[in-house]
């Protein structure tokens, strides 16, 4: 049977340090979305998760740290990495960095390669990792491909039964994964957009950010969230809509009325206001709300692709993608 325990509750600390002594994952909040968390330096424990979410093992694993020392016990550094880490972390920026000689990240959770993506998130997760000691892997705790968790319902939703504790920290602040960057000497891979949008980076960095495509098979698979199918619902999703078709669920952003909105099986906005922060907050929550009126299609209005309109729009193309 699944716990749920709220973050407030002074047991709840303890009571996840033990889940995670045992060698088994607990659901935590962090500032993006929930995630599956477990000892990222013991295999037994980065198979749980991949047997939990049914993740290929191909896909590599985020390791997350409580500090900077912690990260440079795993992986090396540039002075690019340093500037990043500096100005966004703690926070929404996961760094894909060469694994240092000292390195304790099992290879399941770097699918073998030489490298690692770290990340120091905010709040109780970076709590939990430090009283812990080690980098917790922790992808998004849901069923793999399948829509992001941003509250500890989804959660349960989607994984109750399979795992013995949920930590409810409440809504993610942010809403969408963190942006991936692969950095190279001086030069900046975009693997992934997510909370922290790219003109941020290039404005603190002086550097382009170069961009990557989504990978329809594994080739050069060397961080989540890059497989062209994620994120999916069970209904179909049609994108950039101008008209909706008759039975299908909406959801719109900004005010603009569409074409046979009035014919919608449901309507939803990301946001009314056209706040791209508010929208992202909110996508995957209306995904699923949208999912669960038994729609046979879920049309998306346009987004615009500034910001954080980047890293909302790339989950909405994945999410529309054809499914194996």
């Amino acid at each position: 049977m699944t716990r749920i325990l709220a973050i407030s509750d002074p047991g709840s600390l303890s009571a996840a340090l033990a889940v995670l002594r045992s060698g088994k994952p607990v659901a935590l909040p962090t500032e993006t979305v929930y995630g599956l968390a477990a000892d990222a330096t013991d295999p037994a424990a980065i198979t749980s998760i991949y047997e939990t979410k049914g993740r290929p093992r191909f896909n590599p694993l985020i390791a997350h740290v409580a500090d900077i020392e912690m990260a440079k016990a795993h992986v090396r550094f540039s002075p690019l990495a340093e500037q990043l880490a500096e100005a966004f972390w703690p926070g929404p920026l996961t760094l894909v960095l060469p694994l240092s000689d000292s390195n304790q990240i099992h290879p399941l959770a770097t699918a073998g390669l030489g490298t690692a993506a770290i990340r120091m998130p905010e709040g109780f997760a970076r709590e939990l990792i430090a009283g812990f000691g080690k980098p917790l892997a922790a992808p998004s705790a849901n069923r793999s491909g399948r829509v992001s968790p941003t509250t500890a319902q989804h959660v349960a939703d989607d994984l109750g039964g399979r795992i013995e504790l949920i930590l409810d920290g409440g809504r993610c602040r942010v809403g969408v994964e963190s942006t991936i960057l692969a950095v190279n000497g001086s030069q900046l891979q975009l693997l992934r957009p997510g909370g922290i949008p790219v003109e941020m980076i290039e404005e603190v960095t002086g550097q382009i950010v170069k961009r990557s495509t989504p990978l329809a098979g594994t080739a050069a698979l060397i961080a989540p969230g890059m497989l062209a199918s994620h994120y999916a619902p069970d209904a179909a999703v049609r994108l950039n809509v101008s008209e909706v078709n008759p039975g299908e669920a909406l959801i719109k952003f900004g005010a603009f009325q569409l074409k046979g909105e009035d014919r919608a099986k449901a309507v939803m906005n990301l946001s009314p206001s056209g706040d791209l922060r508010e929208a992202a907050a909110n996508l995957f929550d209306m995904l699923k709300k949208a999912d669960a009126t038994g729609a046979d299609a879920i049309a998306v209005a346009p987004v615009p692709e500034h910001g954080l309109g980047e890293a909302i729009n790339d989950r909405l193309k994945r999410a529309a993608a054809p499914r194996d």
